[in-house]
């Protein structure tokens, strides 16, 4: 079966997704990542963590929609695989196929990472050829890792591990999913920014929206670190589990 189902797909991805790479500046730079994207199939959360040697990651890599799934695009990010994978998921496209259909239309891919998670716990991860090294993932049971500049596989082997060790809410997994990928070696160049986003149908600010748990740090010494202050804060105050 193709993997364009709709004939308006095709006319989307292409105006979309290729044409000028970096639309704004020569060369973006580069988003040198360590990221998480995960579920609780026990209370329908969907969640992502990420660290980069870059100002405001939470800006550029993470996208969440509760009852759908979440995206994480990295290296030269391209922040459109965000929107547009949410839609492809909520259209009952499987991550694996939406990666392909993401990466087909983008001549830059080689370029590009991105981990895909849908809401039933189907994971799914890209690297590009000419992503830096280290550069890779790994795909677990309800969750997958991928990163980029790293100081070698042994980041995401410990992300993978401690998510699958650490017992709590997802908030709490991803964050020592984190802590265990920066303990391992983390990015190759240091730290400068973290973020978490947690997705729940209705508990947001109000119960007027999806966004469970939005915390960032901009700029930081020891972002993950910090991360964790702030969600603990955010947490305190708005105390649901």
């Amino acid at each position: 079966m193709p993997l364009f189902k709709k004939p308006l797909y095709i006319g989307i991805f292409i105006s979309a997704l290729t044409g000028a790479p970096f639309p704004v500046q020569a060369e973006p730079p580069h988003v040198a990542t360590f990221s998480i994207v995960a579920i609780d199939p026990g209370t329908g959360e969907i969640g992502i963590a990420v660290q980069s040697k870059i100002v405001s990651v939470g800006s550029i890599v993470p996208f969440v929609r509760a009852g759908v799934g979440a995206v994480a695009t990295q290296s030269y990010a391209n922040v459109k695989y965000g929107p547009f994978g949410l839609y492809l998921l909520e259209e009952g496209h499987s991550p694996d196929d939406v990666l392909s259909m993401l990466t087909q239309a983008d001549p830059q891919r080689d370029h590009r990472q991105a981990g895909i998670i849908d809401a039933e716990g189907n994971a799914s991860s890209f690297t590009g050829n000419e992503c830096t090294p280290w550069a890779g993932s790994v795909i677990g049971k309800h969750f997958a890792v991928q990163g980029n500049m790293l100081t070698g596989p042994e980041v995401v082997e410990a992300m993978a591990k401690a998510f699958q060790e650490t017992e709590g809410v997802l908030a709490e997994r991803l964050l020592a999913s984190l802590e265990a990928g920066q303990a391992a070696g983390g990015d190759k160049r240091g730290r400068q920014s973290a973020a978490l986003i947690i997705a729940r149908e209705g508990w947001g600010y109000g119960g007027m929206n999806d966004r469970f748990r939005d915390v960032r740090v901009d700029e930081h010494e020891t972002p993950i670190k910090e991360l964790r202050r702030v969600y603990l804060a955010h947490r305190k105050l708005f105390p649901r589990p």
